[in-house]
């Protein structure tokens, strides 16, 4: 099955190239032309290269020591930079005399040049000349730019660094200075030059660079040296004023008392808050002493315990007693004021306890009060401390840096003294150009294989692309699956030399657009053998589609093959068998549904077994008519004399008559034109006549080019039309 899809998809490739191939051709001649004619027309440039080294000169300290020896990307990057700069440019234009010996190394070049080659000049300049022109008017008010000697330099130097690249050597110090040049004398002098150029100027920006920093920092160090003394002045003054040799000493144990102070109020804090909670709890009992005694501080006392055990023992004496005695015996009665007695001592020791706890909580809250106060005010002597010593350390920083920067800027100031002889970049020149004998560019071969490649892959992706956009009916297959209905038949397009649409059958019965017909009839009568149609309904989604054609063609070849066939004009208002079959029109299905004609609308042509029922005049309620009764009896009439009727009806979009016809026949076939009805007009059509529940036997597709589609039996068709034309050619007779 793989392999089978893998066959479908490359067909389909095919189909598509073949479909779109002018279109394809075309482009592609096009693009390759372009590029051929840009190729060969375009002026031929020399290369002219010089290999140099460059190294970067590491600077060494007085002391000896110097950074590492390493690729420095951003250095080399520079050094192209410069290489390409104005002014090294400048200096070559100097060096070669090129304000006055430009034009003749022009001169030189363009004669080396071929008519196609001076052709393409002289157009692109006069192009160039009008374009200057217009934006002259618009910027300088028509005034042409003025031809000194200013703007001939300017206009060298541009035309040199456009056209100068630096490449370098890949893993290597070497760098290729190239210049592209039409004169091969001029590239190679150029890139020599610029090497040469490039050292002087790298030596004049040292020695410039170099005397520049030497002022400079002569300048700072003065003020370096006046800003030293006045920052030890200013801190020798501070440290009188705030004794900073003993302020170190507090600023040491300042902190350690704050810690201290902190870590009894944080014990002060949580004693208060205990107290504080059994404080409230106490208060909350109020003067309910069993409230009072069951808090667990206050039930916890030792005196209370003792008096709660005597008062235990007391009770239960009495109830040992009151089991001998009556309760007013000396007994009863003196046990009984201890009993009171004891509970007035638990009643004073829990007043006292409570009064206890609340002077805890005072306490505990005074003292929480005077060690935050203690700790404010060390923190205030922290703070000042702080203040004094951290002013102290910014003017001794002070000192510090600009005591450092003035050492820096004097051995710095010792060292340029020294080193500013010295070359910053080293530069060999290892390789001169030489005048190249074949131009650089343009790249012939590559050129027209870009060209080739570009083109080709152009043509197959818009022949894709036109193929995407075009959203018509062109495919059986394809159609077959979007419409969700089978094809019955595609009829080819017709060739200007052939018959007109409804002659082909007659006059041409061999060829492939009769054959078209044929194939049709078969499929209709064949695919519904079970049931066949007696009564086919032909429309379309919209006007010029080919149903009128398609009906007339139909009924001809099942004519020919011995059925009794009518054939309807069901389309009242454009009308067209009777043009046709060159029939009379004044009466016909018009007249009849309208009442004025009973019968004798039938007519016979030329054809046996054939005959026509004309529209007859264009009524002006077309549709009223089509939903009279006398329709359904003339069909029912007349179905016993024939064996096929067809009827040809309006296009289904624009009218409603061929809705209103498909009730009356056993199916209905839609026809849609190659190449113009889309698939969404189609599906729009197949839905209409689906909802009011019409058979719908099939789609014939018409006017497609069956050269262009993988339509099975096209060949089959040319093969038969090349082997009759051969046989006329050569006399011999023609099979039958």
């Amino acid at each position: 099955m793989a392999l089978n899809r893998s066959e479908i998809h490359l067909r389909d490739i095919g189909n598509t190239l073949r479909k779109y191939q002018r279109v394809a051709a075309i482009f592609f001649l096009s693009v390759f032309g372009l590029v051929l004619v840009g190729t060969f027309a375009a002026t031929p440039y020399y290369e002219g290269a010089a290999r140099v080294m460059i190294e970067k000169v590491e600077g060494e300290s007085l002391g000896g020591s110097s950074s590492g020896r390493g690729i420095d990307p951003e250095f080399y990057q520079t050094q192209y930079q410069l290489i390409r700069s104005r002014a090294v440019v400048g200096r070559v234009i100097n060096l070669l005399d090129l304000e006055r010996n430009y034009d003749a190394y022009h001169e030189a070049a363009l004669k080396r040049q071929s008519w196609l080659q001076a052709s393409w000049r002289l157009l692109k300049n006069g192009v160039g000349s009008l374009r200057q022109k217009t934006i002259g008017l618009a910027e300088s008010g028509g005034d042409p730019p003025p031809a000194d000697d200013n703007k001939r330099r300017e206009f060298i130097i541009e035309e040199i660094r456009s056209h100068m690249t630096v490449r370098p050597v890949e893993g290597t110090r070497l760098v290729d200075i190239v210049y592209l040049s039409p004169n091969p004398q001029l590239a190679s002098l150029v890139a020599n030059t610029t090497a040469r150029a490039y050292i002087e100027e790298t030596l004049e920006l040292k020695m410039e660079a170099t005397r520049r920093n030497l002022e400079w920092m002569s300048k700072k160090a003065e003020s370096e040296a006046e800003k030293l003394k006045k920052s030890e002045q200013a801190l020798q003054a501070y440290m009188r004023a705030n004794n900073i040799v003993t302020l170190e000493d507090r600023l040491t144990v300042t902190p350690e008392t704050l810690s201290e102070i902190n870590l009894q109020l944080l014990r002060a804090e949580t004693r208060r808050k205990e107290l504080e909670i059994l404080s409230a709890k106490v208060g909350r009992a109020g003067s309910n002493y069993q409230n009072v005694e069951a808090v667990a501080a206050v039930s916890a006392d030792p005196a209370l315990q003792a008096i709660r055990a005597q008062i235990v023992e007391t009770e239960k004496n009495i109830m040992e007693l009151s089991n001998k005695y009556g309760s007013r015996h000396p007994l009863m009665v003196k046990a009984q004021g201890d009993l009171s007695v004891l509970e007035r001592k638990k009643r004073q020791e829990i007043d006292r306890i409570t009064r206890s706890i609340r002077n805890e909580y005072e306490l505990a809250l005074s003292n929480e009060r005077t060690l935050r106060g203690k700790l404010s005010s060390t923190k205030s002597e922290a703070f000042n401390l702080n203040e004094k010593f951290i002013q102290y350390g910014a003017l001794k920083r002070v000192v510090d840096t600009n005591r450092q920067l003035y050492d820096a800027l004097m051995l710095r100031l010792k060292e340029q003294s020294i080193t500013e002889e010295k070359q910053p970049v080293s530069l060999w020149l290892v390789e001169q150009a030489v005048p190249p004998k074949v131009p650089a560019k343009p790249w012939k071969k590559a050129n027209l294989l870009i060209g080739m490649v570009v083109g080709l892959f152009g043509a197959v992706g818009l022949a894709f692309l036109l193929d995407y956009l075009d959203n018509t009916i062109k495919e059986p297959e394809q159609a077959e699956a979007a419409l969700g209905l089978p094809i019955l038949g595609v009829v080819s397009r017709r060739h200007k030399h052939q018959h007109g649409p409804e002659e082909a059958v007659l006059r041409d019965p061999l060829s492939p657009f009769a054959e078209s017909y044929r194939g049709l009839r078969t499929a209709i009568f064949l695919s519904f053998a079970d049931r066949p149609p007696k009564r086919i309904l032909f429309t379309s989604s919209g006007a010029g589609e080919g149903k009128s054609t398609t009906a007339v063609n139909l009924a001809m070849v099942l004519a020919q093959s011995e059925k009794r066939v009518l054939l309807v004009d069901g389309d009242l208002r454009k009308p067209r068998l009777h043009q046709i079959f060159k029939v009379n029109n004044s009466k016909g299905l018009s007249t009849y549904l309208a009442g004025a004609t009973d019968g004798h609308i039938l007519c016979h042509t030329n054809i046996p077994n054939l005959s026509v029922i004309p529209a007859g005049p264009i009524p002006p309620n077309p549709s009223e008519l089509l939903i009279s009764s006398r329709l359904g009896m003339l069909l029912d009439s007349v179905g016993q004399e024939f064996d096929v009727i067809i009827c040809d009806s309006p296009p289904v979009l624009p009218v409603s008559d061929a809705r209103l016809l498909s009730s009356l026949f056993d199916g209905v076939i839609l026809v849609a034109l190659a190449g113009k009805t889309s698939y969404d007009i189609a599906q729009r059509s197949i839905k209409m006549l689906r909802d009011i529940n019409a058979r719908l036997l099939g789609v014939v597709i018409n006017s497609l080019e069956i050269e262009k589609t993988s339509y099975y039996h096209h060949s089959y068709y040319h093969y038969y039309e090349g082997d009759k034309k051969n046989k006329k050619a050569t006399g011999q007779p023609e099979a039958t």
